[in-house]
């Protein structure tokens, strides 16, 4: 069966390079260019129509028209224009070549070509890069880099993947088996096992063994990486897994990753922009819907400007907020992420855990001594706070006041100030009385903080917030619940009022009734917005997560369509927000996480709160996951966005609290 053209960009009909190239020249010639020409001639012509243009250009002029464009032009929309000119090999060729000239190198570009291509097309790169530079590619990038990360782009640069499309099915167990054993299965790494499979093995082949290697780990091949590899070897495998198992999906997140945040990776955007514009580029925009809450279009619209911005979008080819339809291959795909979802059981790890030959008496006599007499030893008191597991911090509490008859709490307040006072005192209470205070916070005063109200209930077990709610009760005197129900109203109200009962269901997925959850949501998305966020919020506040990921699952099945998209398009403010982050948590709960991290800290200004919140709830839970989900979305470690977001005491403690650099 032939494959449906998935680019935006095509063969022009009734293409004349001649006439092309007396039109660019008329756009070039005199003072000035007509920028509006050369964009709108250069990306509505494919690159094979190009590379005429260019022949017919020197042959009717005697000129090299891409010499002419680099005069005649300026800036990202230079640069943008003369890409679109060179063959995909050679644009390719000099993307490697730039990654690794002078100090330094950018591994991120020589993983996103390389494990990307296909092997015809490694090997035009190759040719290409000989040619061009009258070097060996191989020799180059072998010289410019180090280790298992060295080895694995080597085998990548053969270009020897097996694309026969057979599958053996002993070879798939027995694969799963060995990556299992390589890696899971025994202290240390056997990477060359990873290596090895990974770089040779069909895409196809390997589709199934990463179903096998889920049924066997009980968690998916990425999160194994994430915990047994690291540094530039991890980025690089784990964009091997990715490209296997959707390669529009890999590029939608790089697209993602180049805008997001302040800046913008133009080289990144334009590289990608042009390599999939005529060969999978409306795979790519219907990924990039799938994702995040706006189109590619959208995307790029409000990222850049002028005529670097219009090219982009002629490439991009539409705008899919503006259609506003769901596509089957992008159902495909989340249907194929439910089901990783509900496979995987992956092991939660904190980065805080109990002190090794804690004596609290001894803590406790440290913590006076560093708040006794002038001035305060701020380094003693983060050192130990930061360091002691909550249990811990605990006793020595209740040894401090033992021994000194003092507060430590009160003893903390009145030494500290700022954000290290709130980050300390945090710590120290215990996970509840701090949920308490979190939703007293996010409720006192004028305007309510939404945002923290939803992340509490929607990330805290039953058990968590039924001590949350008695904690809340004893420190205020009040009842949460009503609380809650006095500060916010309507459908939002509702939810939380649901969620704060602490009694969704517990146990595992019943499948039965989870294909009829499935299709009762289904039902509701032809209800008014009313009934069918009623009928939601039913199935979505009470279901246990586990039985969630199978219902949105089948909820893919029945409708063609993703649950996120639904919720996205069809609820608004406070409710959608509320049943994403429900949905977000049932996915994957340390990337939902993760993703709070991010918008705490970008962007001018810092949201303390919601960071000390995150640091110090999930420091003794799963934030060594949320670090990895949040390196991987991301592409800089939770250490560093810290590092450059905050500073002084304040810095020192949640550094020591993150637990390392990713």
């Amino acid at each position: 069966m032939v494959k449906q053209f998935r680019g935006t960009v095509k063969d022009f009909e009734g293409f004349d390079a001649s006439s092309d190239a007396q039109t660019l020249y008329n756009a070039m010639k005199g003072i000035g260019s007509d920028k509006e020409t050369i964009l709108d001639l250069i990306t509505s012509r494919s690159n094979a129509q190009r590379q005429e243009i260019v022949a017919a250009y020197k042959s009717l002029f005697g000129k090299d028209l891409i010499g002419d464009l680099k005069y005649e032009l300026t800036g990202k929309f230079e640069r943008l224009i003369v890409c679109l000119m060179r063959p995909p090999a050679y644009h390719d060729a000099k993307e490697i070549k730039d990654a690794i000239k002078g100090l330094g190198t950018n591994e991120k570009c020589l993983i996103e070509i390389l494990v990307s291509r296909n092997n015809q097309q490694i090997h035009a790169l190759r040719d290409a890069y000989k040619d061009a530079y009258g070097r060996d590619i191989e020799a180059d990038i072998v010289s410019d880099t180090s280790g298992h990360f060295k080895k694995m782009l080597v085998v990548l640069l053969q270009g020897t993947r097996d694309e026969s499309g057979v599958v053996h099915a002993d070879l798939v167990e027995e694969d799963a088996k060995e990556l299992y054993a390589a890696g899971e299965e025994q202290w240390g790494t056997d990477e060359a096992t990873f290596i090895m499979i990974l770089g040779n093995r069909s895409v196809t082949h390997l589709q199934m063994v990463f179903d096998e290697y889920e049924k066997i780990a009980e968690k998916s091949l990425e999160d194994s990486i994430k915990s047994e590899l690291s540094g530039d070897f991890e980025r690089l495998m784990l964009a091997v897994v990715q490209c296997i198992r959707s390669v529009p999906m890999f590029f939608a997140k790089r697209l993602y990753k180049a805008m997001k945040g302040l800046g913008t990776a133009d080289n990144t955007l334009i590289r990608i922009m042009i390599s999939r514009s005529e060969i999978d580029m409306l795979d790519i925009r219907e990924c990039f819907c799938l994702l995040y809450e706006k189109s590619l279009y959208n995307m790029i619209k409000d990222d850049t400007s002028g005529e670097y911005k219009r090219t982009l979008l002629r490439l991009c080819g539409g705008d899919d907020d503006l259609a506003g339809e769901f596509f089957p291959e992008a159902a495909q795909i989340a249907y194929k992420m439910w089901e990783i979802s509900a496979m995987s059981k992956v092991q939660l790890k904190g980065t805080v855990r109990p002190f090794v030959g804690f004596d609290a008496s001894s803590d406790a006599k440290a913590l006076r001594k560093a708040m006794k007499g002038f001035g305060t030893d701020e380094d003693t008191i983060i050192s130990i706070i930061t360091q002691r597991s909550n249990e811990q911090r605990q006793e020595v509490k209740q040894v401090f006041k033992s021994l000194m008859g003092r507060d430590l709490m009160v003893d903390l307040k009145s030494e500290l100030s700022n954000n290290l006072r709130r980050l300390v005192l945090g710590l120290m209470m215990t996970p509840a009385e701090f949920d308490a205070k979190m939703m007293r916070k996010a409720m006192e005063g004028a305007g309510t903080d939404e945002h923290s109200l939803i992340e509490v209930l929607v990330t805290r077990s039953n058990q968590e917030i039924q001590a949350m709610c008695a904690a809340y009760q004893e420190a205020y005197k009040s009842n949460l619940e009503d609380a809650i129900s006095s500060d916010t109203s309507g459908h939002f109200c509702r939810i939380l009022v649901s969620l704060v009962q602490g009694a969704r269901e517990e146990g595992p997925v019943d499948l039965e009734r989870a294909l009829v959850d499935a299709q009762e949501l289904a039902d509701a998305c032809n209800d008014d917005s009313n009934a069918m966020e009623t009928r939601f919020m039913s199935i979505l506040c009470t279901r246990s997560f586990t039985h969630l990921r199978r219902v949105f699952q089948e909820f893919v099945k029945c409708t063609n369509k993703d649950i996120e998209q639904i919720i996205k398009k069809e609820f608004s403010a406070d409710v959608k927000n509320a049943m994403f982050a429900i949905v977000r948590s049932v996915k994957n709960q340390p990337s939902y996480l993760a993703d709070r991290l991010y918008k705490a800290m970008k962007g001018l200004g810092t949201d303390d709160r919601a960071l000390i919140r995150i640091m110090v709830s999930r420091s003794e839970v799963d934030l060594f996951n949320i670090r990895k989900e949040f390196k991987d979305t991301h592409d800089v470690s939770v250490h560093d966005f810290i590092q450059s977001d905050t500073s002084g005491d304040y810095c020192k403690a949640l550094l020591l609290l993150c637990g390392g650099q990713d």
